[in-house]
């Protein structure tokens, strides 16, 4: 078991809720964080069905003095718990751990997340930090960051391949999302033919043959099931026209190789390339949340196609980092970057690459992958 950088916030001596993906570890870690934690899993049929009949139960079911930590898992499956839960906490002082794969879709139930009176943290998929010494670039390419996959590498990917049958199965159906599931299977392999690029919700309508507004829906339940992200484009104060549409992510890159559909045509570089950039977002979508670094990420893409792959917003920093696979640096590389410093001259550059050195190109710092992804943490926190 890797020790996880999200920091267990018992300081704060206050429930709160962690969200994350399905096979991120949010068990594990409230098992391993929490021993003695009392734990209500409602991914168990008995207890799913027992509190969705009387979820009020949960007072009988927690005993008398009881001082230490409560765990519900996967508490959006029974939303009316939460009212037991903000009760319990006001009356009794209780310590709620809630688990979840989504506030958005606790909100669109009418939830109110118990009025701010609990704290909100996400988990990921393993970081390079957090793999340390098994953290290899190549193989992350391959199987991607879930813990499973790193527990059980022989049979990664068959994990990976039944990774989304799940999703489907036990969420997707069971929440009544959508009510052709085989339309929405066919949409999760076109949407993978976007990752990494501009969102076109049009052209993905018409290659799923649904309606477009259909298409929207279903972005919407990948985004409200932590699956995926539309990444925004970078606007503030801009002198050059830039694009208005997002850009598309599944949340793993592993999830993404699987997922995606595979021909002839499909070369090694085509799909190597989006790996890469999915990895990078993932790291650091990641650990700008366990450090606290509060940047919002972007990308960058004006209307004459000049671009930077990720542009990271904090409150004292502007960070633009364009990622590449190739072992060397051209000058076509960076000029994305240096159209982008014309544009906001406060901005730090960065290069991340597929090579062994570090180097300097004017103002752009160059930095190998597989040496910056495990010092993410220390990288961005010089920046806070």
């Amino acid at each position: 078991m890797y020790k996880r950088l999200l920091e267990a916030p018992q300081r704060h001596k206050t429930s709160f809720f962690l969200f994350g993906p399905r096979g991120t570890g949010k068990t594990s870690w409230t098992k391993q964080e929490f021993p003695h934690a009392l734990v209500f899993d409602l991914l168990s049929m008995d207890t799913y069905l027992e509190f969705l009949q009387n979820p009020s139960i949960l007072e009988e079911k927690i005993p008398k003095g009881f001082e230490g930590w409560i765990v519900i898992d996967e508490i959006q499956k029974i939303p009316a718990l939460l009212n037991e839960v903000h009760r319990l906490i006001e009356s009794r002082r209780y310590r709620f751990i809630l688990t979840g794969s989504s506030a958005r879709s606790l909100r669109r139930k009418g939830v109110n997340l118990l009025a701010g009176r609990a704290h909100s943290y996400k988990m990921f998929p393993l970081t390079a930090a957090e793999l340390g010494s098994d953290f290899n670039l190549t193989e992350s390419l391959l199987i991607g960051h879930l813990p499973a996959v790193y527990s059980h590498k022989s049979a990664a990917e068959e994990y990976l391949h039944s990774y989304i049958g799940t999703y489907l199965r036990e969420e997707v159906l069971q929440e009544g999302l959508t009510r052709n599931l085989a339309a929405f299977a066919r949409f999760l392999e076109i949407a993978s033919l976007s990752q990494g690029s501009v969102l076109n919700l049009s052209e993905v309508a018409r290659e799923c043959k649904i309606e477009r507004k259909v298409v929207e829906n279903y972005f919407t339940i990948l985004e409200d099931l932590l699956i995926a992200t539309r990444l925004p484009v970078f606007t503030k104060k801009a002198q050059r026209q830039t694009i208005i549409h997002p850009k598309f992510y599944y949340f793993d890159v592993g999830v993404y190789r699987s997922i995606r559909p595979k021909g002839p045509l499909d070369t090694p570089e085509l799909i190597g390339g989006t790996a890469l950039e999915t990895l990078v977002f993932q790291e650091l979508s990641a650990i700008n949340e366990y450090e606290r670094c509060r940047f919002a990420l972007y990308f960058w893409k004006t209307v004459d196609q000049h671009e930077v792959d990720f542009i990271l917003y904090g409150n004292k920093s502007l960070i633009a980092i364009e990622v590449k696979s190739s072992k060397t640096v051209h000058p076509s590389d960076l000029r994305g970057l240096q159209i982008f410093k014309e544009e906001y001259p406060i901005a730090k550059l960065f290069l991340f690459y597929g090579g062994k050195e570090p180097l300097h190109r004017g103002d752009v710092e160059i930095l190998p992958l597989a040496d910056v992804l495990p010092q993410l943490p220390q990288f961005l926190k010089r920046f806070v």
